[in-house]
């Protein structure tokens, strides 16, 4: 619970430290710009707060690794959600107003996360787990759009922490039923994994011969 707190608190500085003239470059995610995935990010607080607020009373039906589905395909952005998402970013206008709504949700879903019992259950997409492994899958998701956030942003000053990297690799491995290459850092084991970048001819080699399936398209 404590590395999804630093890990959220991580992504809130940053999305903060945005200038207005950068919400309109491109960011990690196909399709979406910097304004895009900072309304995503306004969404996935509420979700926070919400499945927070809904107990459960029967067993889990999933942890922090089977949380995750593997999609057969990436988004196209023809998802309605997605859609959805890029026509609430623009209407927001200035980026401000977009930062305000972010820290807002987003500080009250950090507090509710540092309140919530580990132990206690609740339920979110009609799945059932236990509130340290919901916290424990959002580790993974904080630090994939960390590294989307700024992507394109080389003046970026607030990067993932490196223990958040190394969770999320090591459940993105869990998810893979593989480890990645040594060689690679955690970042590249996310990034290629997760088909954000294009591994290259030696990466692509040792991947082979460790027989991981990549891309991971998470959902």
């Amino acid at each position: 619970m404590d590395l999804f707190s630093r890990s959220w608190t991580a992504l809130l500085s940053a999305a903060a430290e945005i200038p207005d003239r950068d919400f309109a470059r491109p960011s990690g995610c196909a399709g979406w710009l910097v304004r895009d995935l900072v309304c995503h990010l306004v969404i996935d607080a509420q979700d926070v707060l919400i499945t927070l607020a809904t107990p459960a009373a029967s067993e889990p039906t999933v942890d922090a690794v089977t949380y995750w589905h593997v999609e057969d395909h990436p988004p196209t952005g023809e998802d309605p959600l997605d859609a959805l998402t890029v026509r609430l970013a623009a209407a927001y206008g200035d980026p401000h107003l977009l930062r305000f709504h972010l820290d807002d949700v987003g500080s009250a879903a950090g507090r509710a996360a540092r309140l919530a019992d580990p132990r206690a259950r609740v339920s979110t997409r009609a799945k059932v787990l236990t509130v340290g492994d919901y916290l424990d899958a959002y580790v993974l998701a904080w630090t994939l759009h960390h590294l989307d956030l700024v992507a394109h942003l080389p003046d970026a000053r607030t990067l993932p922490p490196e223990d958040g990297l190394a969770r999320s690799r090591a459940l993105l491995e869990r998810i893979a039923g593989t480890a990645f290459p040594t060689s690679f850092t955690d970042q590249d084991a996310l990034l290629v994994g997760t088909g954000r970048s294009t591994p290259t001819d030696a990466q692509r080699t040792e991947l082979r011969a460790a027989a991981v399936k990549f891309p991971l398209t998470l959902a």
